[in-house]
Formats: C-alpha cells, structure tokens, sequence
C-alpha cells in the first residue's frame, strides 16, 4: 500500500491553481483507494470538484477545513461504482457511507464525519448546501462548476487551464458523466426520485417511468 500511495502521490502536483492538495497520510490513502475504485473520469472528476470547490471558498472568503473537503470531494461519487454501489439507497448516500466508514477507520471525530457524510449526500440537492457548513456547500459548488458550469465565468482562464492541465477532462466528458450517472442508478430507478438523476435515466433509459409526486399523494391509501 505504502508504494502504491507514493506512486499516486508523485503523480499529483502539490498545488493546482494556487490551492494546495493537502498531503496527510488521511488525503494520501483516501486519493489512493479512489483511484484504484474510479474510473479516470470520475477520479479526474472529483478532483476537480475539490479544486474548483476550494477556489469558491477563497473567493467567497469561507473558513473551510482543506482536508474534509477534499475527502467529500473525492468520496462524492464512490456510490457510482460497483464496490460501493448499495441495492436499495442513493448513490450520493452509498458515497457518504463509504466515506463515514473510511473516516471512522481513521479516528476521525464524529462532527467532522458527519460534515463530509452531508457534503455528499447533499451534492445533488439543490438550494440546501450552501445553508450547511462551508464543506458541505464548497462539495456542491464545485460538483456544480465541473458538471454543470455553475460559476465557470467567475473563474480566471488562468485558473482554468491549470485545473484541465492537471485533470483534464478529456474529449466527451459531458455525455461520459451522463453515462456514469447512468450507469450508478439504472439498476435501482426508485432512488430517483425527487432527485436530478431522474433526468439521466429519462434520458438514458427507454424504460424508465418517472414517478410523480401528485400522483403518489393521489394514489396513497387516504380516502379523502
């Protein structure tokens, strides 16, 4: 594990745009067990995420823990993948678990757990992160730069181009993350519902039914 962990590490710059990727022994194995799960896509992705989420924090002057952020960032899609994927729950809750399960190994205390686990169950919940501890608002920020170009404009292209240089998106990053998406949820549809992958199945999937949430109350076992 030690080589492994040096290897990835020597691959990764310290800093990237003028933010520092912390280097703890806690960032090192969670960087090293998100690239041998991830595909490149989704670990470039989620790095990414933690970048362009810590240049909001300064730019928004946010008091943030480096460290929490970057395991939010780096755990928020595991739920994605097959090792992590559960059969019933959401894919961002399968992520917040394996993160809370990784931190707990590590004696991390349990606030801060909590922090990184909402940091990843919320990045896909529109309108309620950035009410939350500034981790948990940062995750989303920068999942919302990188896949949606949600404050792609308030970004140098100077800051830009050293973020691609050091994680390129790649040709078809658009319709590959749409593929990831997909790929996490088309086997448990129900957990869909009421969330933005509702949208990629109905995309992605000719026999997806969306569920509405009128007809759910209407349909419910009230008799009025």
């Amino acid at each position: 594990m030690t080589m492994l962990i040096t290897s990835v590490r020597r691959s990764m710059p310290k800093s990237v745009a003028g933010i520092a990727i912390p280097d703890s022994m806690l960032a090192r194995e969670a960087t090293e067990l998100v690239r041998d799960t991830e595909s490149d896509l989704l670990f470039h992705h989620s790095t990414r995420v933690y970048l362009f989420g810590a240049l909001a924090g300064q730019r928004k002057n946010l008091n943030f823990d480096p460290e929490l952020l970057y395991i939010g960032a780096m755990f928020h899609d595991m739920g994605l993948t097959k090792e992590y994927a559960s059969a019933t729950e959401r894919f961002e809750v399968d992520g917040a678990n394996a993160a809370r399960n990784f931190l707990r190994q590590h004696g991390i205390a349990e606030e801060a757990i909590d922090v990184v686990w909402d940091a990843i169950a919320l990045h896909t919940t529109p309108g309620i992160p950035q009410h939350k501890k500034p981790e948990v608002a940062l995750v989303t920020a920068g999942v919302e730069t990188d896949v949606l170009g949600i404050g792609y404009a308030e970004l140098s292209e100077q800051q830009r181009e050293q973020v691609l240089a050091s994680h390129p998106r790649g040709s078809g990053f658009k319709e590959g993350i749409i593929q990831a998406f997909a790929d996490g949820t088309i086997a448990k549809p129900e957990t869909t519902f009421g969330n933005v992958k509702a949208d990629v199945l109905a995309r992605m999937d000719p026999n997806y039914r969306r569920v509405n949430f009128c007809d759910v109350i209407l349909g419910s076992a009230w008799r009025d």
